[in-house]
């Protein structure tokens, strides 16, 4: 079923003449309209939806005659029509013109097929910690009224709360909120909001280190719910599904004696949050029996069939102690760059340290990560430790005068410029990954693609001069977040 704009002025001219003006004897009614109408969408759903988004753009401020009559009416009900039974009363018959059949018709179907609208809960400083600590899951919407993409997506996340509502009825296993964040500044900064709107997901008052970044449709928001919603941990019939395990892959088993145990539930809940960076998968009872030769036991099998497992040895029951381990072995030091998590690494602000690697070539990548590991792992905070594909990003090497042909090739992008590291083969050499690092951090690459060599790094006596040169502009920052979808606030003052 479709209603376009033209329907609507049409239902209003069919149906105002009723209700308000001269002939209406007394019915004082009027019909509001508020632009924006555009159509209705198909499906059971979709027309509840749509009947309700028509009703809210057509509100009718009076009664309509045909459901109430006002008390200055002038109308007397007609005397029932005896039966040919004397002891059967019979109520006369109303006959409407079409017109008012049509809406009559339309109102009615109107409201058969218009659901009960969730409320949006509205998150302040009082209430917020309470609601999200209660809640299994919730989706946070951060939003500004000034901001046209915020304003976009309001029906759609109102919509999606109403499909997931049906699903999930009890109202702590998924809270739809939103944040005013011209009105509450503070949790917004304590968030780290830096463009409007973000949809944040938290599990138990946690905040989940990736925003919601899919497709805003109604569709996609409750997909992702029922995504976040199913079960993190995949129950293994038996010990032989170990060795069909996808290894390049990051696998977290755990083996428990019993399924309602106080640390499965740790361990469920650590799986509830790194779901999307590991597989967790899990054995109870006697099946799980060979593993559990000490206690419950939980182990890590790392990408490669040739890596050895290792073994979580800390207190099963203490969350922090399990989330810490399991967090460091679900992601990794050096992680890969794709075009699907490009906005999510470059919004975390930090310089990317590349390795561009051709995909079949897993050596060189192992022998970065490993001087990664050695060299700059006190460097964590300060840089992000990256590799990509050759193939894929082959612009990037474009814009340093490389190809896929001369990979494997490292590089920093800081954003404003990349930079080339010398040759591969020199990246162990020891100290050599770090400095180039550190040179990024003092400023001297950005010098020295300006003004030439620093004076420090010329033989005394040697002349120097300016060496006027352009580095090549940050490529990655164009998959920062798009200006066409979001709001970005680094350039304001509010946050």
């Amino acid at each position: 079923m479709t209603c376009s704009t033209r329907d609507v002025q049409d239902y209003i001219s069919l149906c105002a003449p009723k209700w308000a003006g001269p002939g209406s004897e007394g019915y004082e009614a009027s019909l509001e309209v508020v632009p924006g109408v555009r159509r209705w969408s198909s499906g059971s759903r979709g027309r509840g939806a749509a009947a309700r988004r028509v009703f809210s753009s057509c509100r009718l401020l009076e009664p309509s005659p045909f459901f109430s009559q006002p008390s200055s009416a002038k109308f007397q009900p007609p005397t029932p029509v005896p039966a040919v039974d004397p002891s059967v009363t019979m109520n006369p018959a109303v006959f409407l013109s079409l017109p008012d059949l049509r809406c009559s018709l339309l109102l009615l179907v109107t409201w058969v097929f218009t659901p009960v609208t969730t409320e949006i809960t509205s998150l302040d400083t009082e209430n917020i910690d309470e609601i999200l600590n209660n809640a299994d899951v919730a989706l946070v919407n951060f939003y500004a009224d000034w901001c046209r993409f915020s304003q976009m997506l309001h029906p759609i996340f109102e919509e999606a709360s109403d499909v997931i509502k049906e699903e999930y009825p009890n109202r702590n296993q998924v809270v739809f909120a939103r944040v005013d964040c011209d009105q509450h500044s503070d949790i917004a900064q304590r968030y780290r909001i830096s463009k409007y709107p973000t949809l944040k997901l938290f599990r138990n008052g946690m905040m989940m280190k990736r925003e919601y970044r899919g497709q805003r449709s109604v569709k996609a928001l409750a997909d992702y719910i029922r995504q976040q919603k199913s079960d993190p941990v995949q129950e293994m019939q038996n010990l032989e599904e170990i060795t069909t395990l996808d290894r390049s892959k990051r696998n977290i088993i755990g083996f428990f004696e019993q399924k309602d145990s106080a640390n499965y539930k740790v361990f469920e809940r650590v799986a509830s949050i790194l779901h999307d960076d590991c597989v967790f998968l899990s054995a109870f009872g006697d099946v799980s029996k060979p593993e559990r030769y000490s206690g419950d036991n939980i182990i890590y099998k790392p990408p490669g069939r040739s890596a050895p497992d290792m073994v979580y040895l800390g207190s099963m029951t203490n969350f922090d102690l399990t989330y810490n381990w399991i967090q460091d072995k679900c992601v990794p030091l050096v992680r890969e760059i794709t075009f699907e998590n490009g906005e999510e690494l470059t919004e975390e602000g930090l310089p990317f340290l590349i390795l561009f690697h051709m995909k079949e070539d897993t050596e060189s990548l192992e022998i970065f990560q490993n001087e990664v590991a050695r060299q700059l792992i006190s460097e964590k905070g300060t840089i992000n430790f990256l590799h990509a594909d050759c193939d894929k990003f082959r612009h990037p090497l474009l814009h340093i005068q490389k190809t896929p042909a001369d990979c494997p090739v490292i590089a920093i992008d800081s954003f404003r410029h990349m930079y080339v590291f010398g040759d591969f083969k020199d990246v162990s050499v020891p100290g050599k990954l770090k400095q180039f690092v550190f040179d990024l951090h003092s400023g001297k690459l950005h010098r020295e693609f300006h003004h030439g060599p620093d004076p420090t790094d010329t033989a005394p006596g040697e002349q120097t001069q300016d060496v006027a040169s352009s580095p090549p502009e940050s490529s990655f920052q164009k998959l920062a977040p798009s200006e066409y979808r979001y709001t970005l606030l680094r350039d304001r003052d509010e946050l």
